[in-house]
């Protein structure tokens, strides 16, 4: 009797095991590696990975660890590699690979804010509420604009890419994410949002993400550089659907409509909404993008002006040179 309990026993923790076993959809794993429901299908068949099991339904689910190789195949392709050339390689080979690529890719980095690693040594820890004390002391020092480009922008990028190559976990970098945008909410709120005297007209500028674009710091990081040259800034926060977009820009009065991408949308969705967005928004109001998305660096349409964050100051300025070019009276 024993013997067939110490039989019986495994079995249950077995399937204990497995009923803990997460996995994502198809849909969760475009939306969180930022390949496209299409690609993963070809990459099936052409290269045996991913391989995805079936729910109950018969749909697609992929674990955890089939997750975390396709972030490591998107970076390395992000990165220029194609992807039958690295996709048969481990997760241990793409994370050795993504970090040594990573680090050609910028050979400026030692130029970065001396206190970066810190604060990622205060991430790794959790110590969050030390992370957000030191941001807020280095802004007070720094200023609204170096802050943000010279400290949050570089500092994004690096956890971005522990992330992608496995060295941050998803709870951490959502920690992170958090917690920066908390520090960018409140620098926001310390601007007086008031017309800056004799700097000219001051535009509204509606903030926004597209529906299948969640990540929100790009989009902060911008409003936090346009508050502080005066601009009046209306923000929606993320995923918003493209006709509420536009219903806001005209019930708000929008000069210009800002929204971001990052590199997780697919460059295909990003092109058709921003055409969709200029046939239905009047020719007045300026659409400006930014963010890391290959749509905006390769192909970006003539109607689009494509804005880096050290951009968006004058490219406020040169707003106001043309309103005052076409006579418009300050707001």
């Amino acid at each position: 009797m024993q013997n067939s309990a110490n039989r019986e026993c495994p079995r249950r923790m077995n399937k204990s095991a497995r009923s803990f076993t997460v996995t994502s959809t198809i849909s969760d794993v475009e939306r969180d590696t930022g390949v496209a429901k299409e690609t993963l299908r070809v990459w099936e068949r052409r290269y045996d990975f991913p391989q995805p099991q079936r729910d109950p339904f018969g749909e697609r689910v992929y674990t955890s660890d089939q997750v975390n190789k396709l972030r490591l195949v998107k970076r390395l392709i992000d990165l220029g590699y194609r992807p039958g050339k690295v996709i048969q390689f481990s997760t241990d080979e793409l994370q050795a690979l993504a970090l040594k690529a990573a680090g050609e890719a910028r050979p400026q980095a030692g130029s970065s804010h001396p206190e970066l690693q810190s604060y990622l040594d205060l991430c790794k820890s959790h110590q969050m509420e030390a992370f957000r004390r030191n941001l807020m002391q280095a802004m007070l020092v720094m200023g609204m604009k170096n802050f943000v480009i010279d400290l949050v922008a570089p500092l994004i990028t690096t956890v971005g890419e522990s992330w992608a190559s496995g060295q941050f976990a998803i709870f951490e970098e959502h920690l992170f994410s958090e917690s920066v945008q908390i520090v960018l909410r409140s620098a926001i709120f310390s601007v007086p949002q008031v017309n800056h005297g004799n700097s000219g007209p001051r535009p509204r500028i509606l903030m926004t993400t597209l529906p299948q674009e969640r990540h929100a710091l790009g989009l902060l990081m911008a409003e936090a550089l346009s508050a502080a040259e005066g601009a009046h800034c209306i923000s929606l926060g993320v995923q918003t659907p493209l006709p509420e977009i536009v219903e806001a820009a005209r019930v708000k009065q929008a000069d210009i409509v800002a929204l971001s991408f990052s590199t997780t949308m697919n460059p295909r969705h990003v092109l058709d909404s921003l055409r969709e967005l200029r046939s239905r928004l009047p020719e007045t109001v300026e659409i400006w993008a930014g963010g890391a998305n290959a749509a905006l660096r390769k192909r970006a349409p003539d109607f689009v002006r494509v804005r880096e964050l050290q951009e968006i100051s004058p490219g406020i300025a040169a707003w106001r040179q043309r309103q005052r070019a076409a006579g418009q009276p300050s707001a």
